[in-house]
């Protein structure tokens, strides 16, 4: 980085104790814009970078509710309200033991750009708290969500501050989450939450967009050098929504996923991974992937393991950040990996990323490949404000659009920058560069 930029990152660093997630987001994004920085001697004059990296505002409350034995638990709920350049706040919600100030303010700092990179009027946030669904009744978890709106209701609105969801957060979180806010509004505003039930005012594909973007990302990248998901050996971390539609669309497509994963280990399916088993598995009976190989024998289960031990030509990281090291780039260009795509936010570190460069191996990072999901929430902003409702085929036509121009828009800049193939630089400086130029527009604010 250039010195002034590592002046403004040891600042971001200083600002911002322990919390290494959001110094590695932020490190990642500044490493890379140093082209933009030099033909653009403006952003420094109008501090652009020091703007973009401090939330416009941050908000931390408690969150008290009541089990099924009634005894009274307390959890901490965030929103990070980070950047409305371009638009209202746009990001997921993310209930999770792991939860703290500091992975949300990398999520919403990473959605910034990712927003951006989609060409939607939409800027970035992320929120959420350290409570787990898993374990919890469907009172429990709509108690939960009842007391988390309660404080949230206030900061959010169409147009505003639009969540949605993330891990932990699925059709029945923001279900109950939008019944609370109808509840205590007096409205029944469709667009202030997205990844809503088809029953009213969500959109078709939503459920499957992250998943199913990463692959049609994945598809661009590999066409790009006269190649195809045809015939493809791949592996996918996961086994949650991203990972399943993942693992659907590149079946559709003609690869196969061998291999997929829990906190647990992993499951090994050389035939393919059985699909509607590991839907019955983790969507209706929310079990451990253990439990797959009791039902197709053929599979092995591995506990305690790396799922990227397994050889692949294609890597889909779905699960979270940072489970993509050292020891697991070097076992991934082992097995002849020839592309990583992150379905994840930051699953890949830096380390990593070095590593899959050296060996040639192409990657593509989660501020753009997994960008799909956030795509469709902005066409279910769309359909709620025209009171409009789009086919299946419609929307994932869009999607498959909206993953074609972010992959070009990525591979275009990387090529104008002198940096072709470098789809981090690529994403980065084409995110940043459009925040950039709305900020400056926008004057001090």
């Amino acid at each position: 980085m250039p010195e002034t930029v590592e002046t403004v990152f040891a600042n971001v660093v200083r600002r911002n104790p322990g919390e290494p997630e959001f110094h590695q987001a932020v490190r990642e994004v500044l490493e890379s814009i140093g082209p933009a920085l030099a033909r653009h001697p403006e952003y420094a004059h109008a501090q652009i970078i020091e703007r973009i990296c401090e939330p416009e505002r941050q908000i931390i409350f408690r969150v008290p509710w009541e089990d099924d034995r009634g005894r009274v638990r307390v959890n901490r709920g965030f929103r990070v309200e980070f950047n409305s350049a371009l638009g209202p706040f746009k990001g997921g919600l993310r209930f999770h033991p792991s939860v703290y100030l500091g992975i949300v303010k990398f999520l919403g700092f990473e959605q910034i750009f990712k927003n951006a990179l989609t060409g939607l009027p939409i800027g970035g946030g992320k929120g959420g708290s350290d409570f787990d669904p898993k374990g919890h009744s469907d009172r429990e978890v709509m108690r939960f969500c009842q007391s988390f709106m309660t404080e949230l209701y206030r900061h959010i609105g169409a147009q505003t501050d639009v969540p949605a969801g993330d891990i932990g957060v699925g059709g029945r979180e923001i279900g109950y989450l939008f019944g609370q806010y109808k509840r205590i509004t007096n409205r029944y505003e469709s667009g202030v939450l997205t990844g809503k039930g088809l029953s009213y005012g969500g959109a078709q594909v939503r459920r499957e967009a992250t998943g199913y973007g990463a692959v049609f990302f994945a598809a661009e990248m590999l066409k790009q050098s006269g190649d195809s998901l045809e015939g493809k050996r791949v592996v996918v971390s996961g086994s949650g929504n991203v990972a399943i539609y993942a693992i659907e669309k590149v079946h559709q497509l003609g690869g196969t996923v061998v291999a997929c994963s829990d906190s647990d280990g992993y499951v090994l399916d050389e035939e393919g991974i059985d699909l509607e088993l590991l839907r019955e598995l983790k969507e209706e009976r929310r079990v451990r992937l253990d439990n797959y190989v009791k039902h197709a024998p053929r599979a092995v289960a591995v506990a305690g393991r790396s799922v990227w031990e397994v050889p692949c030509e294609l890597a889909l990281p779905c699960a979270t950040q940072n489970e993509i090291g050292g020891a697991e780039a070097a076992a991934l260009v082992a097995g002849g990996c020839v592309a990583v795509v992150e379905g994840a936010n930051m699953p890949t570190t830096p380390e990593a990323v070095r590593i899959l460069a050296g060996a040639g191996v192409r990657f593509a990072p989660g501020k753009a490949a997994n960008a799909g999901g956030v795509a469709v929430s902005g066409m279910e902003m769309q359909q709620n404000a025209s009171r409009d409702s789009w086919t299946f085929a419609r929307s994932e036509q869009r999607l498959r659009e909206t993953m074609r121009d972010i992959h070009d828009r990525c591979w275009a800049t990387a090529e104008e920058y002198g940096l072709p193939g470098d789809y981090v630089a690529g994403a980065n400086i084409n995110g940043f560069r459009r925040v950039a130029e709305a900020m400056l527009a926008h004057g001090l604010i």
